[in-house]
């Protein structure tokens, strides 16, 4: 026993006990104890816990309302118990461990086209398995914008949308604005910036930050989607038509009626 002990640079005594627990003489691995205490002496009461949960299903109130309510009732338990009976029971939503944070960039001052280009994604259908997706693009400068639409979101479809609106766009885009959406990560970010552009995010539950791109989201809506099937055929047909019109043809009243592509040409 010493002799094992000592080549694998363990105790005798950790030997001994692990061959005392070996029952099946090495054909199953040692079973780990568990190592959960017996008695719970400062556990809280069966009626604070249940008060805890009836609270949160009633009111879908975050924890620390909910311990203001608590202790409201004339009960005392503190605000890390509350945590971690919701936590227990399955009623508190953790941050996911593989998102990283955001640290965006200062917002730039949007003086020339490509200062500052917003990006989002417009969801269509109310079942996932038949939903479709637009990503919209547009210059707050020049209100330039750009549309695709996928079977699909995700950061690799971002970076493809991207090129593409690139590509089709009369001048290079310098900051991309974007809400926290799984499509956004911070891997877009880094492939973003390979690309000689910076990426910030906007203020969280603040729409009014990519404000421009959700009234451009609503003319889309309004002009071109509602008044055609809801079909991948149809959507790829009609939306690069309807660009067309909103770039080169459509006056813009933020623009003094002048279309996007001749506020391009007036700035350049």
């Amino acid at each position: 026993m010493r002799k094992v002990a000592r080549y694998f640079g363990f105790g005798s005594g950790t030997v001994s006990k692990w061959m005392r627990r070996d029952y099946t003489h090495g054909r199953r691995p040692i079973p780990t104890r568990s190592s959960r205490p017996h008695a719970y002496p400062h556990a809280l009461r069966p009626e604070l816990v249940a008060a805890v949960i009836a609270q949160r299903k009633r009111r879908q109130r975050c924890a620390e309302v909910i311990h203001y309510e608590i202790l409201s009732q004339g009960m005392r338990v503190s605000l890390s118990s509350v945590k971690r009976v919701l936590a227990r029971h399955g009623l508190i939503r953790k941050r996911s461990p593989w998102k990283r944070w955001h640290f965006s960039v200062p917002r730039p001052e949007a003086e020339k086209p490509g200062d500052l280009v917003q990006i989002d994604t417009i969801h269509i259908g109310p079942h996932r398995d038949e939903r479709l997706y637009v990503y919209t693009l547009l210059d707050v400068t020049s209100r330039w914008a750009n549309a695709m639409v996928s079977l699909r979101i995700n950061t690799h479809q971002s970076l493809r949308f991207l090129h593409h609106a690139q590509t089709q766009s009369p001048f290079r885009f310098s900051t991309l604005q974007s809400d926290h959406g799984q499509e956004f990560s911070t891997y877009f970010t880094e492939q973003v910036k390979i690309r000689g552009a910076m990426h910030r995010h906007s203020r969280v539950r603040q729409p009014n930050d990519n404000a421009h791109l959700e009234r451009f989201n609503r003319t889309l809506q309004d002009e071109c989607l509602k008044r055609i099937p809801q079909t991948l055929r149809a959507y790829q047909r009609e939306i690069p038509e309807y660009l067309h019109y909103y770039n080169h043809e459509r006056p813009h009243l933020g623009l003094g009626f002048k279309t996007p592509a001749e506020c391009v040409q007036a700035i350049d």
